[in-house]
């Protein structure tokens, strides 16, 4: 199933435009692995390639953009990550939610949409 955004105004950003299996389209990009998204930069090789692998210092280059709001995709399914696992390394300013990668890809064209300082990192699907 392939998810087109319809309303995607790329002159504000980077901006999720499609997803699919194996592939998600930003500002006409494609990605087919893990990668990192904010407003301002692309992070496009991302290590983890499925959310088991993910450990607190992967985070690290989601939290270098200063986000208000990162938003975990977890691939095809929600998966919480080990318990305390990666809350105990963020900053407490930073708000984190867990999604599977669908999810995060629409959330985060929204938030963008309002402004919001939002990152998403996203584990393909």
């Amino acid at each position: 199933m392939s998810v087109r955004f319809s309303q995607a105004d790329t002159d504000s950003g980077f901006v999720i435009q499609r997803y699919e299996p194996g592939c998600i389209v930003v500002n006409e990009r494609e990605f087919r692995g893990s990668f990192i998204v904010s407003p301002q930069r692309l992070v496009p090789q991302w290590r983890p390639r499925q959310i088991a692998e993910l450990t607190a210092e992967d985070l690290a280059p989601a939290l270098d953009l200063s986000p208000q709001i990162l938003l975990l995709g977890t691939g095809r399914l929600q998966v919480f990550p080990r318990r305390g696992h990666l809350t105990s390394s963020l900053p407490r300013d930073i708000g984190l939610e867990i999604m599977d990668t669908g999810a995060a890809c629409r959330t985060y064209n929204i938030l963008m949409s309002e402004g919001r300082r939002v990152a998403a990192a996203l584990i393909m699907l």
